[in-house]
């Protein structure tokens, strides 16, 4: 079935990058990083890596030098603070998700390291937290992203099929989890990650940002 055509039951969406802007919280994060260091704030280019490779689980030798576990205890505890305040919702995101929740239970899975609640709150402050279904952040699996687990713990409790769900996200994460799951995948540009670097997950669909999801869907 082209993907194009596909009306799916369940939606997955992803919450940095692909609901929210983060880069000022990534920013910031790692200038107070490297303050915990001694060191002076590095270049944009460079607190938007640190993010990427954290969340794939790289080593960040070339990026950061010095006490690796104390930078990364300061940036985590900053961008969990930071995400409170720094973070907005992505242009006519918010329209979208609402289309989206008309035709089809929407679920939102974060890496986050956060209780669900402060999710939540997130969400509902941004005015979209009644569209979501479900919302589960990486305090509630055993195995975050990549992993497969929040998307199966999901379709269980939704009693749909693989095959009726499809996920969206900005990060390689995203479809690894997708695919992993065996729902369909699209890649959205909004985030961190480049159109090359999705591609090479080889994602169903790859789209600017999620208010695009709608046309290509339906």
């Amino acid at each position: 079935m082209c993907v194009n055509k596909f009306e799916p039951k369940c939606i997955f969406l992803d919450l940095d990058g692909t609901i929210v802007d983060s880069h000022q919280a990534y920013i910031e994060a790692a200038q107070i990083g490297f303050q915990a260091l001694g060191q002076e704030s590095p270049d944009v280019s460079v607190a938007l890596e640190i993010p990427k490779h954290m969340e794939q689980g790289l080593s960040l030798d070339g990026l950061v030098y010095g006490d690796l576990k104390k930078f990364i205890k300061a940036y985590l505890q900053a961008y969990h603070v930071l995400t409170e305040g720094k973070t907005k919702l992505l242009p006519n995101v918010s329209k979208a998700i609402e289309t989206l929740s008309l035709r089809a239970k929407l679920a939102l899975i974060t890496m986050r390291h956060v209780p669900n609640h402060v999710v939540v709150k997130e969400l509902y402050c941004f005015g979209i937290g009644k569209y979501f279904s479900s919302v589960m952040t990486g305090i509630d699996t055993i195995k975050p992203k990549p992993s497969p687990e929040a998307i199966f713990r999901c379709i269980e409790k939704f009693n749909v099929k693989s095959v009726d769900c499809l996920i969206a996200g900005d990060s390689v994460n995203d479809i690894k989890a997708g695919k992993a799951a065996g729902i369909k995948t699209v890649g959205l540009l909004s985030g961190l990650y480049s159109h090359k670097e999705l591609a090479k997950e080889f994602p169903d669909l790859i789209l600017s940002d999620l208010t695009k999801l709608p046309d290509a869907l339906y």
